[in-house]
């Protein structure tokens, strides 16, 4: 992904806030038991999360106590995270992380939930280490779309992606989770990190999955009429042939490595 697009990209989500915050799923309860202990947190622990979105996560770790700075690039993101965190100390900042002059230092964790890949990789690994304590803690979340679900309909979608998105890569198929590799790549600042992966199913009937595809980068993206025309497509393919409903299944990986 070139500069502009991730720039270009990762800016769209704030158009669709209030919908990205009714039908984007919530992290699997387990993953922030598993951040706690491979991070040795606990209430009163200072977590600077990057991009934290509508808030869906950053609620989590208001509620188990820790001390949490936010910092969101997209001010009406930023606005429905705050309305959500009104009765917590959670304090929000909107900025680009990348050019973000940091107001605090020496925190516990640095957290980034389906947000790090979003960063510029050439400076995302110093400019995270150096905020964090000594041994302090980056932790990611990334999401993956995998194997399972109503895998007929997953294959027959293929067939709408490749008629309005040029970008659709062919041959495009759904791996388990097994297939999917550990991404260790964190730079000279960093251990070696330590894994953790929980997969889920959701249910979906035809209108609420449309509202997810328009929650996702390369569907917002794309020019009006094209995106109206796949989401059109994709929707009669489930009405007609899934009676109306179909399961999505996911993965959430949590990737925890100390500073060096």
């Amino acid at each position: 992904m070139t500069a502009d697009n991730r720039i270009r990209l990762r800016a769209g989500f704030d158009r669709v806030a209030p919908l990205y915050d009714r039908i984007r799923p919530n992290y699997p309860p387990e993953l922030f038991d598993d951040l706690a202990e491979l991070a040795g947190i606990g209430p009163g622990s200072r977590v600077l999360e990057i991009g934290c979105g509508t808030g869906q996560a950053t609620v989590v770790l208001a509620r188990r106590g820790y001390d949490v700075l936010a910092v969101e690039l997209g001010a009406r993101l930023a606005a429905v995270a705050a309305a959500r965190l009104a009765d917590t100390s959670v304090r929000i900042q909107v900025a680009d992380f990348d050019g973000w002059h940091a107001t605090e230092r020496d925190v516990d964790v640095v957290f980034a939930a389906t947000a790090f890949h979003w960063l510029d990789p050439a400076t995302k690994f110093d400019r995270t280490a150096e905020l964090l304590r000594p041994c302090g803690v980056l932790a990611t979340v990334t999401t993956e779309h995998i194997a399972g679900g109503t895998a007929g309909f997953f294959r027959d979608a293929q067939v709408c992606y490749k008629r309005y998105d040029p970008n659709t890569p062919p041959h495009l198929t759904l791996q388990p989770a097994a297939n999917i590799p550990f991404d260790r790549d964190l730079g000279h600042r960093y251990g070696p990190p330590v894994f953790r992966r929980h997969e889920w199913n959701v249910d979906y009937r035809t209108s609420e999955y449309l509202d997810l595809l328009r929650t996702f980068s390369p569907t917002l993206a794309l020019p009006p009429l094209t995106r109206d025309g796949l989401l059109r497509d994709i929707g009669a393919l489930i009405d007609g042939r899934y009676h109306g409903r179909i399961t999505k299944r996911s993965m959430a990986e949590l990737r925890v490595a100390h500073r060096l």
